[in-house]
């Protein structure tokens, strides 16, 4: 199966996952790891680039990874519609998976915090250990997922890595915590398409309609009517 992954709830990444194994994927720089405003115009040419660095074409294509977010509103909506379009176009699955799960898909450490900056000073997050979701995606401020770390983790958070842009942001609140965070020029704190491809092979494909973002909380728009 030759899978297509692309996700925007932060930078614009694509990635491609050919059906022999082989991952064709431009590592994102440390000063891509924080959210862009121009999906629209990076998207399509970097899908074209990879697709081009794997000798396939869009209609080789048998599957799109998706990332769902949580993230930026109008990202998400420029990735998940870029992904039914193409899906629509050429007869492709739709496999969505979160993009938090892709940030904790990357490094080292068993149990992992994946942290996505949410504006208004907080944090999208959630819990996964050894792969597996613990914790709901959430949207909170740093002092109260400290809180929540300790209350509900106690001796468990000495195993905590915390990894995204978010925990870069508030890394020296949750650091003056006791929380790790990874090395800021660790490529764990960028969402990883080829993780989100890699993810997707377990994923039930559904269809356009059934295509959901993410948001947690209401988009900036809304609440600030």
């Amino acid at each position: 199966m030759n899978l297509l992954g692309i996700d925007t709830a932060t930078a614009t990444r694509a990635a491609v996952l050919r059906g022999d194994g082989q991952a064709f994927d431009r590592p994102a720089s440390q000063a891509e790891s924080g959210p862009h405003r121009d999906h629209a115009a990076k998207l399509l040419p970097a899908i074209a680039s990879r697709l081009a660095e794997a000798g396939l074409d869009y209609g080789d294509i048998d599957a799109i990874a998706v990332g769902i977010g949580p993230g930026g509103f109008t990202g998400l909506r420029i990735g998940l519609a870029t992904a039914i379009g193409l899906a629509r176009a050429h007869g492709a699955e739709l496999r969505p998976v979160s993009s938090l799960a892709a940030l904790a898909a990357e490094g080292e450490g068993a149990l992992r915090l994946p942290l996505i900056d949410a504006r208004r000073g907080e944090l999208f997050g959630a819990l996964y250990e050894d792969g597996i979701q613990r914790w709901e995606a959430f949207a909170a401020a740093p002092d109260a997922l400290v809180s929540r770390v300790q209350t509900e983790l106690g001796e468990e958070a000495r195993r905590l890595v915390a990894v995204g842009d978010g925990s870069l942001r508030f890394r020296e609140d949750l650091e003056s915590a006791g929380l790790a965070v990874a090395a800021p020029g660790s490529m764990s704190h960028a969402v990883s398409a080829l993780a989100l491809c890699r993810l997707a092979v377990s994923v039930e494909p559904v269809s356009p309609e059934a295509l959901i973002p993410l948001y947690v909380r209401e988009p900036d728009a809304i609440a600030t009517r």
